[in-house]
C-alpha cells in the first residue's frame, strides 16, 4: 500500500520506518511562525517553562502583521514583546515594520518554505505553503510555544482526500472559485483534520498565486492542510525566491502513490462553473455570481493572505482601469508584502485604485479579522477577496460579508453591488 504526499512529508520528519492515518507523532519541523496576536501567547508559555533558548534561532519566524501599524496600545505591546524576544534570542526571521507583509504571503516571497518543508504556525491559514509542496499547518499559541523550545510537534496523521479538477476555466474564473465551490459542496466540516489533495488538469494549469489561494482556504473546509504536487511551476517559484533572499537548502520533491489510500475523492468539471460567491455568513454557503441579484455594497476588500498578491491586483485593476468606484462605496486594496507593494506601483496600479476612488494601503491583515484598515458599521454589507465572512469577522455582529474573487470584487466596486466582471467590461 502506498503512500500520499502528505504521509511521506511526515515520515520523513519522524524517526519512524512507516506511518499511517490514525497514528500519533513526533515530528520535527522546519519552520515555526508566530504574530502579533499568537506568538505573545507562545511566548509567555516558553518563560514560564524557564527554557533558555530557542531551538533554532534561523528556523522561528514571528511577523506582527495582524494589528500592525499598532492600532492601539495593547497591539503596541504585543509588538513590543515580539521584538524583545526576537532580539533576546537572536531570532533571524522577525520581521519589523517596513521589512514586513501578511505573513503567509511573506514567507514563501522570502524564501523560508520549500518543497518537502514541515512548517506550523500558530495561525490557521498557515496551510498556504502546501501550494509549494510542502506540509503546513495551524497549531495553537502552547504547541507554538514547545516548538520554540524543542523543534518538534506532535500530530495525529490525517487521512488524505484527493480532489481532481477538470475542464477549462472560464474568463474570470480564478483558484479562489476553485476552492469557494469545493467548500460549497462538501461544507466547513467536509474534509475535518484530513489533508485536502488538490489535482487535475485545472491545477496543472492554475498559477502558483491560485494555489497558494486554495490551500489557503482547506481550514474552511475543516482540512488539516492542503497540499499540491511539485511541478515545473512550483520549481520555477521556488528557484526564484532561493535566489532572491539567498536561501541554500535542498527542496524534497513528493507525489502520492498510485496505490495510496484516500479516505474520499471528489472530481469537478469547472467548464461551465462561473465566479462564485460565498455568502453570509458561512464560506459554504455559495452561490453563482448571477444567481446572488444585486446585493448593496458599502465596501470592498481587496487583499488578505488569500488574495494580495500581485496577480491579485493585476486582475482588480484591470477591470477597475478609467472607471470609478461608485458613489458612497469604499474600496480597500491591501497589498500582501512590500515588494507587492512596490511592484504595484511600478506598474501604474496604484494609479489606477487610486484614481479610480479606491484607497491603497499599507500590507496588513486589517479588517480581514475586524482588526482596523476597514472595521463595518451596523448593518453595512462588504464583499471581499478574503477568507472567512462568519458573524462579526470584520465588524460589527451586524454586519454582512461575502467572499469573492478579484475581478469579481473590482466590478462590484464600480457598480455599488455584487457584480460579474463581465457586466463592466
Amino acid at each position: 500500500m502506498g503512500n500520499t504526499i502528505t504521509e511521506k512529508i511526515l515520515l520523513n520528519h519522524t524517526n519512524k520506518k512507516s506511518i499511517a492515518p490514525g497514528e500519533f507523532i513526533d515530528a520535527k519541523i522546519d519552520l515555526c511562525l508566530g504574530n502579533d496576536i499568537t506568538a505573545p501567547v507562545a511566548i509567555n508559555e516558553f518563560e514560564k517553562a524557564k527554557v533558555e533558548k530557542v531551538f533554532n534561532k534561523e528556523k522561528i519566524a514571528l511577523v506582527p502583521d495582524h494589528f500592525t501599524p499598532a492600532k492601539d496600545q495593547q497591539s503596541a505591546a504585543n509588538c513590543t514583546k515580539l521584538k524583545e524576544f526576537a532580539k533576546k534570542h537572536g531570532i533571524t526571521n522577525y520581521f519589523e515594520l517596513g521589512r514586513l507583509g501578511i505573513e503567509h504571503v511573506l514567507l514563501p516571497e522570502k524564501g523560508l518554505v520549500i518543497p518537502g518543508d514541515l512548517v506550523i504556525g500558530a495561525d490557521s491559514h498557515t496551510c498556504t505553503y502546501g501550494a509549494l509542496g510542502a506540509f503546513s499547518t495551524g497549531v495553537g499559541s502552547t504547541d507554538l510555544a514547545f516548538a520554540f523550545a524543542t523543534g518538534k510537534v506532535w500530530f495525529k496523521v490525517p487521512e488524505s482526500i484527493k480532489f481532481i479538477y477538470k475542464g477549462k476555466l472560464k474568463k474570470y474564473v480564478s483558484g479562489k472559485d476553485l476552492i469557494i465551490y469545493t467548500i460549497g459542496q462538501i461544507g466547513v466540516d467536509g474534509a475535518l483534520y484530513k489533508a485536502m489533495e488538490f489535482t487535475g488538469p485545472v491545477i496543472d494549469n492554475l498559477s502558483m498565486d491560485g494555489r497558494f489561494t486554495m490551500c489557503n482556504m482547506a481550514i474552511e473546509a475543516g482540512g488539516k492542510n492542503g497540499i499540491v504536487a511539485v511541478d515545473e511551476k512550483t520549481k520555477e517559484y521556488i528557484k526564484v525566491s532561493m535566489k532572491e533572499n539567498g536561501i541554500k537548502r535542498t527542496p524534497e520533491f513528493y507525489k502520492s502513490d498510485s496505490d495510496a489510500v484516500y479516505s474520499e475523492t471528489y472530481e469537478y468539471d469547472f467548464s461551465k462553473i462561473e465566479p462564485q460567491i460565498a455568502c453570509p455568513h458561512l464560506p459554504s454557503n455559495v452561490k453563482g455570481v448571477s444567481k446572488l441579484g444585486k446585493i448593496k455594497l458599502d465596501q470592498v476588500v481587496i487583499g488578505s493572505c488569500t488574495n494580495g498578491r500581485i496577480s491579485d491586483l493585476r486582475e482588480a485593476a484591470g477591470i477597475l482601469k478609467g472607471k470609478k468606484v461608485s458613489s458612497g462605496m469604499r474600496l480597500i486594496v491591501i497589498p500582501g508584502t512590500q515588494k507587492i507593494y512596490l511592484e504595484a506601483i511600478k506598474e501604474g496600479l496604484v494609479d489606477i485604485f487610486v484614481k479610480a476612488g479606491g484607497i491603497f494601503t499599507m500590507p496588513t491583515c486589517g479588517p480581514c479579522l475586524g482588526g482596523h484598515c476597514g472595521i463595518l458599521d451596523k448593518g453595512e454589507v462588504a464583499l471581499a477577496t478574503t477568507n472567512r465572512n462568519f458573524i462579526g469577522r470584520m465588524g460589527n455582529i451586524e454586519s454582512k460579508v461575502y467572499l469573492s474573487n478579484p475581478a469579481v470584487a473590482a466590478a462590484s466596486a464600480i457598480t455599488g453591488h455584487v457584480t460579474h466582471p463581465g457586466e463592466v467590461e
